[in-house]
């Protein structure tokens, strides 16, 4: 997949490499871009780190390979990945396979990032200091990165955060209604997160439709494992649907979303559980996972909904219905919509989650296209599911995460 928005490494002043990598508790997503030749990027993941089946899937153009690697950890899985760069190097390539700098995603930054940040031994004790604010991500996140910088030393490692793009919400979106001291003292407020791809996802939707994100109001959702709603007015980001944690917001594949949280209470009283068991039933046993006790693989559940499984075509309905009103209340907050992206696993690939979100909305001008929108299910192009005639056009933008990252990370060396 070639970007629309073309080489995110553009504009470098000298030759640039830039690995993007995606440290998470069982797995390394990478991205290779380089600045002197522009379309091509290799991509890949490892799985199942420290388990029996580890491997390694990587991709270039059409090219595909699939590595069986040794039970490991992210050093082991960060030499593979090196190792298969170099021998993934053209033959005549003159300039070497290592990177020229390495951009991590790390998911909160809290409040002392509000940009990307080059990695020394103070941003990484500061790091470290943030992993309880996301315990599920950011350990993982700090790990790779230590791990990268003892398998890449004498380069670059910049760390760039989910929250950033989040850091333009004005205080009353981002304050709850707390003691102000809670927030004060303890940093307690949304962040927002997949920031890099609701960023990338409004820049490669204004660029298709021929404008600026400046001078647009668009809604960006990214539904996946993880899902998220973001009202992005004027480049800016002025709300988002997760908060202090990557659990409010959206129905999710595990994660509850929306809560009264008196739920938290009420469930250790009449259950016994205490606090870090509730929080792994709302974390890792709820969305569409606890509403149909079929696991939370969202093509399954719409296998089943076909099928005529109840809880199955309850749990997406309730899903759609969460999405739509946020779609309804980021309009409101922005005075209206100019456009609506989708993207991501879900908002790419379920035809049936954007008909059932978008349908009725036709007051806010989007007229959803029925034929277009069945037809677009995952593909890797840009796409457009409403009518020639809507008001309001619905985009389906293929996430590139990695893209945003290393534009960021390369804006940050360049400022440092």
């Amino acid at each position: 997949m070639i970007s629309i928005l073309g080489n995110p490494l553009a504009g470098a002043t000298r030759h640039e490499k830039a690995l993007i990598i995606n440290c998470g508790s069982s797995s390394v997503k990478y991205a290779c871009f380089d600045s002197s030749d522009p379309r091509r990027v290799l991509r890949g993941r490892v799985e199942r780190l420290r388990g029996p089946d580890t491997r390694l899937l990587h991709r270039s153009g059409t090219q595909e390979i699939l590595q069986q690697l040794p039970s490991g950890g992210y050093e082991q899985a960060l030499h593979a990945i090196l190792q298969l760069l170099a021998g993934a190097e053209p033959a005549q390539a003159t300039h070497t396979s290592s990177p020229t700098f390495i951009a991590h995603r790390v998911v909160h930054g809290g409040e002392q990032f509000s940009a990307p940040a080059v990695v020394d031994d103070a941003v990484l004790a500061r790091l470290e200091f943030l992993n309880n604010l996301a315990p599920l991500h950011n350990p993982a996140n700090v790990a790779g990165i230590i791990a990268a910088r003892r398998v890449f030393p004498g380069i670059p490692h910049v760390a760039v955060f989910d929250t950033a793009f989040h850091q333009t919400l004005p205080p009353h979106a981002y304050l709850y209604a707390l003691p102000y001291e809670l927030y004060q003292n303890h940093h307690v407020r949304r962040y927002g997160f997949h920031g890099a791809s609701h960023a990338y996802a409004a820049l490669a939707g204004a660029r298709t439709l021929g404008r600026s994100a400046e001078h647009l109001r668009i809604i960006t959702c990214h539904l996946g494992a993880g899902a998220s709603v973001c009202a992005v007015n004027q480049g800016c980001s002025v709300d988002t649907s997760m908060g202090f944690t990557p659990s409010e917001g959206l129905v999710m594949s595990t994660r509850c979303g929306d809560l009264d949280p008196a739920v938290v209470p009420f469930l250790q009283r009449i259950t016994g559980m205490n606090y870090e068991e509730v929080e792994k039933l709302l974390n890792h046993h709820s969305g569409v996972a606890g509403l149909t006790g079929l696991g939370g693989d969202m093509i399954e559940i719409e296998r089943q909904a076909e099928l005529g499984h109840p809880r199955a075509r309850l749990a997406l309905a309730i899903y759609a219905y969460r999405l739509k009103k946020y779609l309804g209340a980021y309009a409101a907050v922005m005075g209206g919509v100019d456009l609506v992206v989708f993207t991501g696993g879900v908002g790419q690939g379920s035809p049936w989650i954007r008909e059932q979100a978008l349908q009725g909305l036709e007051f806010l001008g989007i007229e959803l296209d029925t034929a277009r929108n069945r037809h677009a299910r995952g593909h890797d192009e840009i796409c457009r599911i409403t009518s020639a005639a809507a008001r309001v056009p619905v985009l389906i933008v293929p996430a590139d995460e990695e893209w945003m990252l290393a534009r960021e990370a390369l804006r940050a060396l360049n400022q440092a």
